[in-house]
């Protein structure tokens, strides 16, 4: 469960160890962890849902993984908890992605290396599997057609984020959110060659 969903005290403690880690403050990162880490494993742990037990890449290690690549970005500016988990299932997904791609190459190049993990990955609606490198084709796609869209499905499908969540997050209403999802689903559908959801 979502450690700030019925107390807000975890979310307002972590959107001030946030401003400090935006100011270079390397404790503040330690300190941040616990307060976002319940959500982070939730995320990373459905990229993996349907996997075997023994890959040689877990949630723990992608939550971590990707944890660090954010607390040391010289690029960072969260402005809240949900804020900075909402880029870490970004970066999650550019993990998993570039994972995908070193593999496929050494199969080109007959490595004999193997990395258990697939490349696919559960979608959070039908629990239907889709190649993460074929979705994230998808997914620049959109973005060249409609970057806020594709932001939206990033938030909503890496993420796991609800409506209200992605509006408070790019600062739109509700309405204008609902509504792009359900066109970039149906753009997504057609271009994965699915049926979409509901």
């Amino acid at each position: 469960m979502d450690q700030g969903a019925d107390n807000p005290q975890p979310d307002i403690d972590a959107t001030r160890l946030l401003a400090r880690v935006n100011d270079g403050d390397s404790s503040a990162a330690n300190a941040l962890l616990p307060l976002v880490y319940a959500q982070l494993r939730a995320i990373a742990g459905g990229y993996f849902r349907g996997e075997p037990a023994d890959q040689t890449l877990q949630p723990t290690a992608l939550v971590h993984e990707a944890y660090l690549k954010l607390v040391r970005s010289t690029e960072s500016d969260w402005q809240s908890r949900m804020h900075f988990c909402a880029v870490a299932a970004t970066a999650m997904r550019q993990i998993l992605q570039d994972r995908a791609r070193r593999r496929r190459a050494r199969k080109r190049g007959g490595g004999a290396q193997r990395e258990p993990l697939t490349d696919q990955i559960q979608t959070p609606a039908n629990g239907a599997t889709l190649d993460i490198l074929t979705l994230n084709d998808a997914l620049e796609k959109l973005e060249e057609l409609s970057p806020r869209k594709a932001r939206i499905v990033e938030l909503r499908f890496f993420g796991g984020l609800t409506i209200e969540q992605v509006a408070s997050v790019l600062d739109v209403s509700h309405t204008t959110i609902e509504n792009e999802w359900r066109v970039a689903r149906a753009w997504l559908s057609r271009e994965l060659g699915e049926e979409p959801s509901s």
